[in-house]
């Protein structure tokens, strides 16, 4: 498993209530907040790319994912406290349900950008893709909006496990050219095998504990260059909302 160079060491993860993480409650609207005080990090990603898996391996609880697949709760922003109040992991509203009424989607689309643009407390976002389907538009989008905000994402590269390492290692280069001028950071993730657990753990402990952002830029297994598109190409970033859909 490849490792960032300012991912902290594992065992720094045990510090953090990941175990204890408890349901909070459900949020569709910004006055529903939980106080803006602590640390909280973001988990996004399309909607069958195992983000609830992924929620299930990093904190060893089954019961997260059922609440989080709750009618009415899998569109809202659903926050978990892990052991304190002050410390919190959010799941967003999976994107790319193409059934979901456009005006659902804006209003959707509206919160997430509300909440990223103005949530003091959030620390960072965990954008989780399949790695056989990576940098979808909606991806792309999200990173660019991300940066625009300032906000550090890192890229979890979920289902490992569906690809040979050389086919995992290759889709992971072209992940990091891509997040280059966006500032991201990638790794190998699976949710099934536990593959790349204690990396994850630890970029969650160095968030939540308000440790300082990772510097853009200092990425791992990073190569310079690169035909792919690159998400903070194109100039600004549009002001208006996120658009929660799938545009392939």
């Amino acid at each position: 498993m490849e490792h960032t160079k300012e991912t902290p060491r594992p065992e720094k993860a045990r510090t953090i209530g990941l175990q204890q993480a408890e349901y909070l409650l459900s949020v569709t609207r910004l006055g529903q907040l939980p106080a803006d005080s602590g640390a909280e990090v973001a988990m996004a990603g399309r909607s069958n790319v195992g983000k609830s898996s992924v929620l299930n391996r990093v904190c060893q609880q089954r019961a997260l994912a059922r609440v989080s697949r709750t009618p009415g709760r899998t569109q809202a922003l659903n926050f978990f406290i892990l052991g304190s109040p002050e410390q919190r992991l959010v799941d967003l509203p999976g994107y790319g349900y193409a059934k979901v009424p456009e005006a659902m989607r804006a209003q959707w689309g509206e919160l997430l950008s509300q909440y990223l643009r103005s949530r003091q407390s959030l620390k960072g976002l965990i954008l989780v893709m399949d790695i056989r389907h990576p940098l979808m538009p909606f991806d792309c989008d999200l990173l660019r909006f991300a940066a625009h905000c300032q906000r550090p994402v890192h890229v979890l590269l979920n289902k490992a496990d569906k690809l040979s390492r050389g086919a995992a290692r290759q889709t992971l280069q072209r992940v990091l050219r891509a997040g280059e001028m966006a500032g991201s950071t990638a790794q190998l993730f699976s949710a099934k095998e536990g593959e790349g657990l204690p990396e994850l753990q630890s970029r969650l402990s160095a968030w939540l504990e308000k440790s300082p952002p990772p510097p853009a830029g200092n990425k791992h297994e990073s190569s310079k260059g690169g035909e792919d598109s690159h998400p903070g190409q194109g100039g600004e970033v549009r002001e208006k909302p996120l658009p929660l859909e799938s545009k392939d």
